[in-house]
């Protein structure tokens, strides 16, 4: 039985098969450079953080990105993104930046302005200036537009508080905010985290002692000076208290320090203490007019929750270990003073 012969394709057969291959071909890699574009690795992790300024178009975002070699490939990232619709969309953050990331996550993290908060901590910070400078070197905004706003009476006086006593309204503590927080912005969220530190309890804690809030974190910043260790906050709380109920002038050194704004003093000196100031608590009686550092919340506390005793001097002891020796008279008090003045006359510390 004779064996039959494939029929051949016909010519044309062949070009439409040909055709149909190609078709398929460049539709698979129109896919596949569509799927790089979007969805493949770009971010080369170079950077840790992609910073948008509060009012970028996307001319300077992707300038940024230029720049800071943010992308391998900064073509297909613009394609992404004119396709995605990000040039009308651009919303200022710090942006955090993994390796590999395609340019539909990074348009799409850009897009939500789903950025990363930073965290400030502070605590014991002396001046305004000093935490300005801490809080402008983790936010967008400069260290002037904050003390502007810490020394604007009227700004300040909006939040129960004056240009002396503003600082009591900063609890310290460890914040996350976002980058782009505007100075105002940072003032009203610590002016929240103040009020929801002083709750009804502490409130009610200060009353009994005849103090404001404010009254207590000015009080607490001077406990928080003299205290070397935690143990002897309530100790020396009682102590100023104590002489605040007698109207005796509270004569605490640190405020003496500050006053003279030279906080290189290790030994006061009778001229310190002549210092003309409302800071010198040696000259004037009751409290500061405002806190003379950041008081810590164990100092607020100390004060709300103080020892009961009669001592109303106290004086460094003179072993340098930190601690104080207390005393109730004036006599003894000076045998303390003697100890000490001694001890610094052998160690040679003449201011």
């Amino acid at each position: 039985m004779p064996v039959k012969e494939p029929r051949k394709l016909s010519f044309k057969a062949k070009t439409a098969i040909a055709f149909a291959v190609l078709i398929i071909f460049i539709l698979g890699f129109t896919a596949f450079n569509y799927y790089l574009k979007f969805f493949g690795p770009n971010v080369n992790g170079n950077e840790k953080y992609l910073f948008v300024n509060t009012g970028a178009g996307f001319s300077e975002v992707y300038q940024t990105i230029r720049d800071k070699n943010i992308v391998a490939d900064t073509t297909t990232f613009l394609w992404a993104a004119q396709n995605m619709e990000y040039p009308g969309k651009v919303k200022p953050g710090r942006y955090r930046l993994r390796k590999g990331m395609s340019n539909r996550n990074l348009i799409n993290m850009l897009k939500a302005g789903n950025q990363e908060p930073v965290k400030i901590a502070f605590q014991n910070v002396r001046l305004k200036e000093t935490l300005a400078g801490m809080v402008s070197k983790k936010l967008e905004t400069d260290s002037v537009s904050i003390i502007n706003l810490l020394d604007s009476a009227k700004y300040v006086e909006k939040m129960g508080f004056d240009t002396n006593s503003v600082y009591a309204m900063f609890i310290p503590n460890s914040y996350e905010i976002y980058w782009n927080t505007s100075a105002e912005q940072f003032m009203g969220r610590m002016h929240d985290e103040y009020e929801k530190f002083w709750t009804n309890d502490r409130k009610a804690k200060a009353t009994r002692i005849n103090l404001n809030p404010i009254q207590v974190s000015i009080l607490a910043s001077i406990v928080d000076a003299e205290a070397l260790h935690d143990n002897e906050m309530p100790i020396i709380a009682g102590l100023y208290l104590n002489r605040y109920k007698k109207g005796i002038r509270l004569e605490a050194d640190p405020t003496v320090i500050f006053a003279n704004n030279d906080f290189t003093i290790r030994r006061v000196l009778n001229k310190h203490l002549r210092k003309e100031s409302p800071y010198n608590t040696y000259l004037y009686k009751g409290l500061p007019p405002g806190p003379i550092l950041m008081p810590s919340i164990k100092a607020i506390d100390a004060v709300l929750n103080y020892s009961e005793h009669n001592y109303i001097y106290m004086c460094a002891k003179e072993d340098f270990s930190g601690y104080h020796a207390f005393a109730s008279t004036l006599q003894q008090h000076l045998v303390n003073a003697r100890k000490f003045q001694q001890a610094l006359n052998e160690r040679n510390i003449k201011k």
